[in-house]
């Protein structure tokens, strides 16, 4: 984590862990050859308990002969401006200044095994992968961790034997934070199923740390032969594993959006060639075992008119509409029919005056079959219709509105009904 000469900072709430470190890093620097440094960060959140902690870090570094910087910052600002939790804000903050004041040096913070294993429970929660379930890195970058495999228990029995006094942060106490309710009542459960829970999890960890690691170096490896720019080629050659790795680091580095199933339908594009869209105009294209990350924009789409024929009409060159009038004897014929189908059935008597064929067009709405309201075609295109469809969308349109939407459905009043006569028939060939 250290070699000889170098600074380490340690960050410093005055806390039980961060005490710990600091006295063991001092008790470490001879031996070690370091220099250690204190770093205290006021979130300025518990208004003069905020400055009393601060207070005590100062009086520390002066009795352990430690340079002493504080600084402070407005987390409660910082969250409403960038519409984050007060938990989430405060460590954005708290790990820019970390950054700033570590420079040239390295940063040890004070997280323990505990922490390690809440971090663990907390990914598995929000969903994560093997890379989650390996817990916080021990080393990152210039950040160092020389508590990850110590516990809580053995944290405060160490300070107890020096007789080291510390502070306890108010808001570890309440249950308002999701970590803390993780630390209040999940962990002690485990504790009653193993009391040895935190101390077994270390060696778990350790474990997954070790294969996540493995599975990393494959990972660079396939990067460094599959990767040119934003193309990976080749990569079909690797295992679903290591495809699937490249594939979210290239999105991660063009801070793009992904889940666990935008990662498998990469993939399966990967290895069987196609195109999914992953935000705006940015999709991955797959062909010959290649994946490329690739910008395309929507064509500007001309709005386009003709009168509707019964037959066949066309006003998009890779697909057509076909319509016929079929006679219904009654609803239940109807529903029978529909319920096999892939077509749209309209009353054709309750269609008013001319009807004319259109792609979409701004502002479009459509009150829905069995719906009492209107709804935006955009906003029910973008819920419900792959990217690539959208410009080739047909649209019908009567005297009195739209009545037919591609994929969407059928205006409300001209659903077929028990009196129902005659019936249009819609059915889309693409």
């Amino acid at each position: 984590m250290v070699t000889q000469g170098d600074t380490v900072v340690c960050g410093l709430s005055g806390g039980a862990d961060s005490v710990t470190l600091l006295i063991c890093m001092c008790e470490l620097s001879e031996k070690l050859h370091i220099n250690v440094e204190a770093l205290h960060v006021n979130h300025c959140l518990r208004g003069a308990e905020s400055d009393s902690d601060q207070q005590f870090c100062q009086e520390l570094c002066k009795k352990l002969d430690v340079p002493f910087i504080a600084v402070s910052c407005d987390v409660s600002s910082y969250a409403v401006q960038h519409s984050l939790s007060t938990e989430e804000a405060a460590r954005v903050l708290r790990y820019d200044i970390f950054k700033e004041y570590s420079e040239g040096k390295r940063l040890a913070t004070a997280h323990n095994a505990n922490d390690n294993l809440e971090t663990v429970i907390l990914n598995l929660a929000r969903g994560t992968g093997i890379k989650g379930l390996a817990g916080i890195p021990l080393v990152r970058g210039n950040i160092v961790r020389p508590l990850l495999t110590v516990t809580r228990q053995e944290i405060e029995d160490f300070l107890s034997e020096h007789s080291q006094t510390f502070v306890t942060d108010s808001t570890n106490l309440s249950d308002d934070y999701t970590r803390n309710k993780i630390r209040h009542k999940i962990l002690p459960l485990l504790g009653e199923i193993n009391i040895s829970a935190v101390e077994t999890s270390i060696n778990s960890i350790n474990t997954l740390r070790e294969e996540n690691a493995f599975i990393e170096e494959l990972t660079d490896e396939a990067m460094t032969n599959c990767r040119n720019g934003d193309l990976l080629n080749g990569l079909d050659g690797y295992s679903a594993v290591i495809r699937k790795r490249c594939i979210s680091r290239l999105l991660t580095e063009k801070k793009l959006p992904y889940s666990h199933k935008r990662l498998e339908e990469a993939d399966k594009v990967l290895v069987n060639g196609g195109k999914i869209n992953i935000s705006g105009d940015v999709y991955l294209i797959g062909a010959n075992g290649s994946l490329e990350l690739k910008k395309i924009s929507a064509p500007t789409s001309e709005y386009k008119e003709i009168p509707l024929e019964i037959g066949t009409n066309r006003i998009f060159d890779n697909c057509e509409l076909f319509c016929e009038i079929i006679e219904c004897d009654n609803l239940k014929k109807i529903e029978a029919v529909h319920k096999k189908s892939t077509f749209y059935l309209l009353d054709y008597d309750k269609i008013n005056g001319r009807t004319v064929l259109r792609n979409r067009k701004f502002g479009d709405k459509i009150r829905l079959s069995g719906r009492s309201f209107t709804s935006s075609v955009k906003k029910l295109i973008n819920e419900t219709i792959d990217a690539e469809i959208r410009p080739t969308l047909h649209f019908i349109e009567d005297e009195a509105g739209t009545v037919f939407a591609e994929g969407i459905g059928i205006a409300d009043r001209v659903t077929p009904d028990n009196n129902t006569v005659r019936c249009l028939k819609i059915s889309v060939n693409r």
